[in-house]
């Protein structure tokens, strides 16, 4: 027995939920031809054996044809679905974890060149602006098709033997019809708030005539849209008590915010550099106002917080979503007494912005969240102990340490500076971007604990390391900024790193000239313009920031914005002169026939890093495999056996930028799948 609040169980109808935390309806974009097979199964199936309560699938699996899913979602309109569901849930009972799904019509959050290329259809002509589609205003034959749907899929779940569903009813369908914003309706699905929830209650009682009373169904709306001319919280409020009072619905879970625009979704999912829990308290009123089973999940990273939402009474089941992406055995490690050990989430959203920009949900801090088939959360120790030496403590060396640690080898790890952190460290510098540090100080402490040895300020060479009479080298090194891209004048421009170290400080008329599309320019931009310089920002890309992806880009645009920066798409760098004390930078087009000149008194290129590599290359010609990676074994998870020099005395790899500019995650992924099989 225990007293920890987010240990004890609740009383859901007939359901007991065996603990208070639970994964919210979210699609990963996982599913293969619309269903969710075996790594989607892997995915949920790891949280459910660490111990989570409960588990929703499909931020909105789709109902409808003319729903055609954005996100790879599952498509629960067709009878294929349950024999994967029930798979799933299958393996996830198997655990004392309770399955639901979130079953919606997008309405107007799509678009209708997808899939079967049906019209977009919605309460009303109002297009979405994340979407675009412009959709029909629905007949009163949509409407009796698509409830239709709605409790067709509902008889779909029950057949696949979960414990109920969830209905999406924010910036989907059914709150489409809610808001007076999108809904231009005549009676009696539009006018007065009684007629607009008509179309969610027509449902309700489609779903429990098909269904029955016992299988639990709930809805996830928007008890606040916060939008001029939207549903206010007095309109939530009384959606709450109707939705309680109709009978129909067993839970409540609550958000508060529109999702139309990049912007609006960050306020409603917050993102690094955000405020956490920001709706938290909101949802409590509610709860407070119904004294009805109330869920929530909006940006609640830490099991402090969560614990607060329990023991407060401010929620029944509060939702760690992202959180558990970042590290599925939260409650595992809760119950062992082990929450310093828990991967924290540092709001990275490299999870959901992938999902918008058509790929499928990764963790910027966990590699193995989404490939569950493939790698280890948990990693097995080595039949024999080898000695492991890492040349750089970044992500990817103290990653590539703490991989190698967890198989029980002897570990030592180089660095040159007097901290670890690499690049991580200077995004660290930028105060919306602190959180990232975490990702340095979860490793640090997991290699503490494993007895990995760290050798501060060593500026290691390849002596330092023959020295140590390594089995397995790891050059770690990452890179240094490349500014060397203009005809002339490369002597006259500086770096976004130079800027964001404090080794350069920032002009009073700027130009930044973002050939990368990452965060050091953004960063920069935001260091400049802070100091009251003018800054413009520019690409010769069609977007700005292009790797930076939508939601992570929000609150960036907002303080940039309110500076006046200056952004310009399309336009590039050629050179750069001098004239008195003032630079003359020379801009050209990919498109061609136009050149500009601007007057500043400084410019900033980003444009990358180049690998720093060159004890890679000196600790070549003595390694046994001639620092050559078998591509096969590396994605087949087996070891690396290459043989290439028989005189050679350890085995070389290099990973993250130390081979080429790319990204954290890609950083850690590299140590993690070479090192897991060392």
């Amino acid at each position: 027995m225990t007293a920890d609040p987010l240990l004890q169980p609740f009383q859901l109808k007939h359901l007991t939920l065996k603990n208070r935390l639970m994964i919210t309806s979210h699609e990963p974009a996982y599913p293969e031809d619309g269903m969710p097979k075996e790594r989607y199964r892997a995915y949920h199936a790891e949280r459910a054996r660490a111990g989570v309560a409960l588990t929703m699938t499909a931020g909105s699996a789709s109902v409808s044809r003319d729903s055609p899913p954005v996100f790879n979602n599952i498509l629960a309109w067709k009878d294929e679905v349950v024999g994967w569901m029930k798979a799933l849930t299958d393996a996830c009972h198997d655990h004392g974890c309770a399955v639901m799904i979130q079953l919606t019509h997008l309405g107007r959050r799509t678009r209708w060149d997808k899939a079967d290329w049906l019209p977009v259809v919605s309460a009303g002509h109002e297009r979405e602006p994340s979407h675009r589609a412009f959709p029909k205003r629905a007949e009163d034959w949509d409407i009796a098709r698509i409830i239709t749907d709605y409790a067709d899929a509902a008889e779909r779940m029950k057949a696949a033997g979960l414990d109920g569903i969830e209905l999406e009813a924010y910036g989907h369908l059914m709150d489409q019809f809610w808001s007076p914003l999108t809904n231009d309706l005549d009676a009696p699905y539009g006018g007065s708030l009684e007629n607009r929830l008509r179309f969610t209650f027509d449902v309700l009682g489609a779903i429990r005539e098909r269904c029955g009373a016992d299988f639990l169904v709930g809805v996830r709306y928007t008890a606040d849209e916060d939008v001029p001319g939207g549903l206010t919280k007095q309109d939530g409020l009384e959606i709450s008590h109707r939705l309680k009072d109709s009978g129909m619905v067993d839970f409540l879970n609550v958000v508060r915010g529109h999702i139309d625009t990049d912007a609006a979704l960050t306020d409603v999912i917050p993102v690094q550099g955000m405020r956490s829990a920001p709706h938290l308290d909101f949802a409590g009123e509610i709860r407070a106002a119904t004294r009805f089973p109330t869920f929530h999940a909006a940006k609640i990273q830490d099991v402090a917080t969560a614990r607060h939402a329990i023991a407060s009474g401010k929620l029944d089941m509060v939702g760690m979503t992202r959180a558990h992406m970042a590290d599925p055995h939260i409650v595992a490690k809760i119950m062992r007494g082990e929450e310093d050990r828990i991967r924290p989430c540092v709001g990275a959203n490299y999870c959901l912005d992938r999902i918008y920009q058509g790929g499928m949900a990764l963790c910027l801090h966990n590699p193995a969240t989404g490939r569950e088939l493939e790698q280890p959360h948990e990693i097995a120790r080595a039949e024999s102990r080898r000695k492991v030496v890492i040349v750089g403590a970044g992500p990817a060396g103290l990653e590539a340490a703490r991989v190698a640690a967890c198989r029980g080898h002897e570990v030592i790890v180089h660095e040159a500076a007097p901290q670890a952190g690499g690049q991580v460290r200077l995004t660290a510098l930028t105060p919306r971007r602190a959180e990232m540090m975490q990702l340095i100080q979860w490793r640090l402490s997991e290699c503490d604990r494993m007895g990995v040895t760290i050798r501060y300020n060593s500026v290691a060479d390849a002596g330092t390391v023959r020295d140590d009479a390594p089995d397995v080298v790891i050059v770690a090194t990452g890179g240094l900024p490349h500014t060397e891209v203009l005809a002339d004048g490369n002597d006259l421009v500086v770096s976004a790193w130079d800027i964001l170290s404090g080794d350069v400080k920032p002009g009073e008329s700027v130009l930044i000239y973002d050939d990368a599309g990452d965060y050091p320019a953004l960063q920069a931009a935001e260091l400049i313009s802070g100091s009251g310089a003018r800054v413009e920002l520019m690409t010769r890309d069609r977007n700005i920031s292009s790797e930076v992806m939508a939601m992570s880009l929000t609150p960036a645009m907002r303080l940039l914005q309110a500076r006046d920066v200056t952004f310009t798409v399309t336009w590039k760098l050629d050179a750069v002169r001098r004239e008195g004390n003032r630079l003359i930078a020379e801009i050209g087009s990919d498109y061609g026939g136009v050149q500009r000149e601007r007057v500043v008194d400084q410019v900033v290129v980003n444009h990358g890093t180049r690998p720093l590599d060159e004890l890679y290359f000196d600790l070549r010609a003595g390694s046994t495999n001639l620092g050559e990676v078998d591509y096969d074994a590396l994605i087949e998870g087996r070891r690396q056996e290459l043989l290439r020099n028989a005189d050679g005395r350890y085995q070389l790899f290099r990973i993250g930028d130390a081979v080429a500019a790319r990204n954290t995650h890609a950083a850690v992924y590299d140590a993690l799948r070479l090192l897991k099989a060392v």
